[in-house]
């Protein structure tokens, strides 16, 4: 092989891998369809799952209003019978003019706890069942 053919080899080598490292133009993609506003509001709500939030929303205004009429109605006249004057959710300690309202206090800590209960118990059978 002459060097001019050794030459040539070597040209068309260089163009074959110079085609290969250009890059290609890619067509941009079409823009996407305009959407009207009410299709743009469900996309919202049915990205953020708005409506399962409200109704979970409710759903827990109520059981909130649920567990507090049980402890003021079930849990309440019990404890009331151990303390000594029976309103032990009016309690009040003042020192100087300060009044720290100690009964309201573990009155909403005992909804709280009980509520917490609840939704531990239910989060734990709703585990084992393998819903998301």
């Amino acid at each position: 092989m002459s060097a001019k053919e050794h030459q040539e080899k070597m040209i068309e080598e260089l163009k074959a891998i110079k085609e290969l490292l250009t890059p290609k133009t890619v067509a941009a993609p079409p823009p996407p369809a305009k959407k009207t506003f009410s299709q743009e509001f469900m996309d919202f709500l049915n990205k953020y799952g708005v409506i399962g939030l409200a109704v979970a929303f409710i759903i827990g205004g109520a059981a909130g209003r649920l567990v507090t009429a049980l402890v003021n109605d079930l849990l309440m006249p019990i404890i009331a019978v151990i303390t000594p004057n029976g309103e032990w959710r009016t309690a009040v300690t003042l020192v100087g003019p300060i009044k720290f309202l100690f009964g309201d206090f573990l009155g909403t800590l005992v909804d709280f706890v009980i509520i917490a209960l609840i939704i531990f118990l239910v989060m734990k059978q709703i585990s084992k069942t393998g819903l998301k």
